[in-house]
């Protein structure tokens, strides 16, 4: 076999395999950014209108959150925050809105005990997307009734449902992500 024929042959392969090795990293890559983000990922995709803009988006996410001290909460902590968080359900049966209000101050005083920058609600939402992106809709639903009821605009069963939906994210950041300690699980009301 001549020179020219081997080089023929070799080169289309070589691009080949180039391309199926790049075919695989791209797939692998959205395939884990969709794992990882949950609901997120096509959140941000139809917001941006594109899925190469969308994953920019999330890498930057993930570049943020690796900057920040998220630290893990002492066992005394813990056990301060599942004692208030069971105040405030005791509140709703009262103070509904005056619950869920308390259940807002509370899960963002628990991101920042963990290490969140709180200040922002949308920067809260792309900071929680890393690790919580399965959880995050809990999370706008409760911050989306919360503010309908500061405009007494929210029913007692939709303040209920913010309680739901706080004590998700709540349960989450609580424990890392882990299953909930008695007192946070989502059967209590």
């Amino acid at each position: 076999m001549s020179t020219g024929t081997l080089i023929a042959i070799i080169v289309p392969v070589a691009v080949l395999l180039i391309l199926a090795v790049a075919l695989w990293w791209f797939v692998s890559r959205r395939r884990r950014l969709q794992q990882q983000f949950g609901p997120e990922y096509e959140r941000t995709v139809r917001r941006s209108g594109s899925r190469l803009s969308a994953e920019r988006d999330l890498r930057e996410r993930e570049q943020r959150h690796e900057q920040l001290r998220i630290k893990p909460l002492s066992p005394q902590t813990r056990r301060q925050y599942t004692e208030d968080w069971t105040r405030v359900q005791q509140e709703f049966v009262d103070r509904p809105v005056d619950a869920v209000q308390h259940a807002d101050r509370l899960v963002t005083l628990l991101m920042h005990d963990r290490g969140y920058p709180t200040e922002d609600y949308e920067q809260r939402l792309r900071d929680l997307s890393v690790e919580h992106g399965q959880t995050l809709e809990h999370y706008r639903a409760a911050h989306a009734i919360n503010t309908a009821a500061s405009r007494d605009a929210a029913t007692t069963e939709e303040l209920r449902t913010a309680m739901v939906h706080y004590r998700a994210l709540f349960a989450e950041l609580l424990n890392g992500g882990g299953p909930p300690d008695r007192g946070t699980d989502t059967e209590r009301g």
